[in-house]
C-alpha cells in the first residue's frame, strides 16, 4: 500500500541525442511526476514516445540531458558510476522483455547473481534461502536446479522478476515485460507483478503496451512524443 512519502521524484526530466551535422532529437521532454512507496504505475504510449528512455534514466542506465531523477531524497543524476552501480545493486530491481538469464546457470544460481556484488552481509547471507522461498512463491520451487532452456518463457520471466527483487530494492523497473509471452503466460506474469506490488509493498514501474495490465496498476502516466499527456 502506498504510504504517502515519495520514493521517487522525476523533475523537468529530458533526454536528447545527437549526430553529427544534425540537429538534437529530444526524445523525453520535461517530464515531471512523483512516486510514492508502495505505489504502482503504469507508463503506456505508443512505440518511439520515450517509454523506455524514461524508465533508463530513471534505473540509472542513461543521464539526462537536463532535469534530476530522486530517489529517496536522494539526487542520483549528480553520482558517478561506482556510485550508480552501487546503488542499482542496493535499491533498484530491473526487468526487461528479454529476461537476460544465464544459459549455464541453474534458476537459483541466476537469482543469486546480483547478491554476489552486495555489500550487506546480512542481506547477502540470507539470499539462498530468500531466493528459495521466492522462487516457491511463483511457482518454480521445483525448477531451482533447471536451467533456462528448460523452461518456458513465462518461467524465465518470472525467474527474472525474482532476480530483480533478491536484494530487496525499494523500486522494481519493469520494461515491456510481457511483450514476448503468449496471452496465458503474460497474465500470468501480470498476476505476480501486482501481488508483488501489494503484499511485498516493492513500488513497481511499468512499461506497457497492454491496456489490460495498465488497468490492474494503481496510476497510469501516457506519452506521447516525449512529453506527458493531461489525463
Amino acid at each position: 500500500m502506498p504510504t504517502g512519502e515519495a520514493l521517487l521524484q522525476v523533475e523537468d526530466l529530458t533526454r536528447q541525442f545527437a549526430s553529427p551535422g544534425h540537429p538534437p532529437v529530444t526524445v523525453l521532454d520535461g517530464v515531471s511526476f512523483a512516486l510514492a512507496r508502495g505505489e504502482s504505475l503504469a507508463v503506456v504510449g505508443p512505440s518511439g514516445s520515450g517509454k523506455s528512455t524514461l524508465l533508463n534514466l530513471i534505473g540509472t542506465l542513461d543521464r539526462p540531458t537536463r532535469g534530476r531523477v530522486l530517489l529517496g531524497g536522494q539526487e542520483v543524476t549528480r553520482l558517478g558510476p561506482t556510485e550508480l552501480a552501487a546503488l542499482r545493486n542496493r535499491q533498484i530491481g530491473l526487468v526487461f522483455q528479454a529476461h537476460h538469464l544465464l544459459p549455464q546457470c541453474t534458476v537459483i544460481e541466476n537469482v543469486l547473481v546480483p547478491t554476489l556484488a552486495s555489500t550487506n552481509e546480512v542481506l547477502r547471507d540470507g539470499a539462498p534461502e530468500r531466493a528459495r522461498r521466492l522462487l516457491e512463491r511463483v511457482g518454480l520451487g521445483a525448477r531451482l536446479r533447471h536451467r533456462p532452456g528448460q523452461l518456458s518463457g513465462g518461467e524465465c520471466q518470472r525467474v527474472a522478476v525474482v532476480r530483480a527483487l533478491i536484494n530487496e530494492p525499494d523500486l522494481l523497473l519493469a520494461d515491456e515485460p510481457t511483450g514476448a509471452l503468449d496471452h496465458q503466460s503474460a497474465e500470468q506474469l501480470g498476476d505476480l507483478l501486482v501481488e508483488l506490488n501489494r503484499e511485498v509493498g516493492v513500488t513497481l514501474i511499468v512499461v506497457t503496451h497492454s491496456p489490460q495490465l495498465a488497468r490492474r496498476l494503481g496510476r497510469t502516466l501516457e506519452l506521447r512524443d516525449g512529453r506527458l499527456q493531461s489525463p
